[in-house]
């Protein structure tokens, strides 16, 4: 989110989840649901482990939404970073694919950095 609206980028992306969904496109699916993935962890704020723990049973939050955590904003910048992060740990991993003789793994790994690349551009 940027300045509590979504970004372009992440409008983008569900777009082309919804139109990958409609047309039964399986691979595009799955990779554009993890990249809004990342993005939505990438929000997250880290919680005090024992931030509950000193509370009196009756302080103790519970029911809808006490699991609720802060979110953080991310920029477009930030954002943009996070996906070109995910294009290259595919073509990192293709590589490696490719030299452990696994050309087929590897190639799929290509085609989703490719379809998350165009969304880069």
């Amino acid at each position: 989110m940027v300045n509590g609206t979504r970004s372009a980028l992440r409008e983008r992306l569900r777009a082309g989840l919804t139109e990958a969904m409609r047309g039964r496109d399986r691979a595009t699916v799955g990779v554009l649901r993890v990249a809004l993935g990342v993005l939505e962890n990438a929000e997250a704020v880290e919680r005090d482990a024992d931030a509950d723990r000193n509370l009196a049973i009756g302080q103790i939050p519970i029911g809808a939404g006490a699991a609720e955590a802060e979110r953080r904003e991310l920029t477009e910048a930030q954002e943009v970073e996070l996906l070109a992060a995910e294009v290259a740990e595919r073509e990192a991993a293709a590589e490696q694919y490719e030299r452990a003789g696994q050309p087929t793994r590897a190639e799929q790994l290509r085609a989703e950095a490719l379809v998350l690349a165009a969304y880069l551009a």
